[in-house]
């Protein structure tokens, strides 16, 4: 399955998941610790008295919604318009790991010069992915 254009897609939505589930395994407990209640809550900015690398955490799953819808976009059109080929698929993959990366690095470490380093690398994969398609349509 590692030559379907398909699956880097299914590992990054999985990834997304985990993502929601480490959120939530600290973003609960840390709310109970503020004594949150989120009944109470009216905005994003009453989680401000989280931790830090709570806060972290919810952020990056949030960036997962983000530059990745992209990626989603590529992916399918590649696979819809018979574009995925060998380099496309690795561009593909490249993307998932430097975004599993980015999530572990702002999660983790949060060192804002890697961090950027890394979603750059990323946005490369997808100029790729994007001029391949592009060309394959123009080609066609």
């Amino acid at each position: 399955m590692t030559d379907s254009i398909l699956t880097p897609a299914l590992i990054l939505v999985c990834w997304t998941l985990v993502m929601w589930l480490w959120m939530y395994a600290t973003r609960i407990p840390a709310m109970q610790k503020a004594k949150l209640n989120p009944a109470q809550l009216k905005e994003k900015s009453d989680l401000d008295v989280l931790p830090r690398e709570v806060r972290r955490i919810a952020d990056n799953y949030n960036h997962l919604h983000e530059q990745p819808v992209i990626f989603y976009a590529l992916v399918f059109y590649a696979a819809l318009a018979g574009t995925s080929t060998t380099l496309m698929i690795y561009a593909a993959w490249a993307y998932v790991v430097l975004r599993i990366a980015h999530s572990l690095i702002q999660a983790l470490w949060n060192f804002i010069p890697v961090r950027f380093m890394v979603f750059m690398l990323g946005s490369l994969a997808l100029i790729l992915m994007a001029g391949i398609n592009v060309g394959a349509l123009l080609a066609g």
